[in-house]
């Protein structure tokens, strides 16, 4: 426990003043991440992080984290430097085929499109405002913290037996309800959405898909038979296991049109 709360006061003395400027110094962050989460996947896989496909995975990651305009003027946009990125798995699997099959392809697409469109709304939220930003990182703090206490003290029945059997319904409900107030209650003084209405049902839709992108992570994890996704945050884990809410819940921010 000491350990955990000594890496996340760390972790926070780093994360909020860069969060704080924004700016290139969230888009360099964003990109290491993504850079780190991508590594990742392979350390999960047993893939060694020097191999080429690793290489331009991270690579990958970390491109699909850039802006827009990071592509103006060059041959490639990221729709198509990431297509190449496919081509290139699929080609890998008729040249690797001894070692790397599709589904290693499929897998590794995903989950480098995944991570870094993930980190890139991260940046894109904090480009949008402050308000937005901390929206949804309380939103995420709210839920787990909740979640885990009331799942403590009162969880009966499990959420996902085979995924995350330690997770209940009575945590998650728990967690969301949490979420919600605390939404309010940030609403009051840092004005998001004059309409609760659609502020409640954004917040509740946010904090289960949240609670989803956390068991999503719990089952890649369960696949590949590992604890943790890293050992770069000791008592945490790895970044996916710190970032796993968010990477569902910042792209779900814009879809839902917070910006």
């Amino acid at each position: 426990m000491k350990t955990r709360i000594i890496t996340a006061v760390v972790a926070l003395a780093i994360f909020i003043p860069i969060l704080w400027l924004g700016g290139i110094y969230i888009e360099i962050a964003s990109a290491v991440l993504a850079f780190v989460g991508v590594s990742e996947i392979f350390i999960m896989k047993k893939m060694m992080v020097i191999h080429p496909i690793a290489i331009l995975a991270m690579l990958m990651g970390v491109a699909l984290t850039l802006p827009d305009t990071f592509f103006k003027g060059l041959w490639l946009n990221k729709n198509g430097l990431f297509y190449a990125f496919i081509l290139i798995l699929l080609v890998a699997t008729v040249f690797y085929n001894q070692t790397f099959n599709i589904e290693d392809a499929g897998v590794i697409a995903i989950c480098t499109f995944y991570v870094g469109h993930g980190f890139f709304y991260l940046t894109a939220a904090r480009d949008k405002g402050l308000p937005y930003l901390f929206y949804a990182l309380l939103l995420v703090w709210t839920t787990d913290i909740f979640a885990y206490l009331v799942g403590r003290k009162f969880g009966k029945h499990p959420l996902d037996p085979v995924v995350s059997p330690h997770k209940t319904w009575e945590g998650s409900v728990g967690g969301t309800i949490a979420a919600v107030i605390v939404v309010l209650i940030y609403n009051a003084f840092v004005p998001l959405q004059k309409n609760l209405g659609i502020l409640i049902i954004a917040t509740i839709a946010l904090s289960i898909i949240g609670q989803i992108g956390d068991l999503a992570e719990s089952s890649l994890k369960r696949h590949y038979n590992v604890k943790d996704s890293g050992k770069i945050l000791p008592g945490h884990g790895g970044i996916l296991d710190r970032f796993d809410s968010f990477l569902f819940v910042f792209p779900c921010l814009h879809l839902l049109g917070f910006f």
